[in-house]
């Protein structure tokens, strides 16, 4: 029986854990991720709350991110910048990070890391102050 075969299903299925763990946990992640936010969020309503908004009531830099991950789902691209814009501006430093990494750049990959946190916990404060409501998490 040739379709019994171990060795023909490995090969059949191109994907070996073993082989590349990095991209099977990876598809698992995402995988996961598409199951969290199309499936349990609108079936369940219960979603992940913030611990620091509802204990201070003040947006953490994470605040929204959920619903902006759920608009880009969607391809609404103005909404999920409305809910969370930091991860439009993270993204592509996080990018940068990784190449510099790859690349062993320690010196560029460290300032790059500087950066993003700098700009996280800046984030997370100016997003507070009144000037600035327009960068909390809200609907258009």
């Amino acid at each position: 029986m040739l379709w019994c075969n171990p060795m023909l299903i490995k090969w059949h299925i191109g994907l070996n854990p073993t082989r590349y763990p990095k991209l099977a946990w990876g598809a698992l992640l995402g995988a996961g991720g598409f199951i969290y936010l199309k499936i349990w969020l609108p079936a369940t309503n219960l979603g992940v709350p913030c611990v620091f908004h509802e204990l201070t009531g003040q947006y953490c830099p994470g605040c929204g991110i959920t619903r902006s991950a759920l608009s880009l789902l969607q391809l609404d691209f103005n909404q999920s910048f409305r809910y969370n814009p930091l991860i439009y501006f993270i993204m592509p430093l996080y990018a940068a990070y990784l190449v510099a990494n790859k690349k062993q750049k320690p010196r560029i990959s460290k300032t790059i890391m500087t950066v993003m946190l700098t700009v996280t916990v800046a984030f997370g404060i100016v997003r507070n102050i009144p000037l600035f409501d327009w960068l909390a998490p809200t609907e258009v």
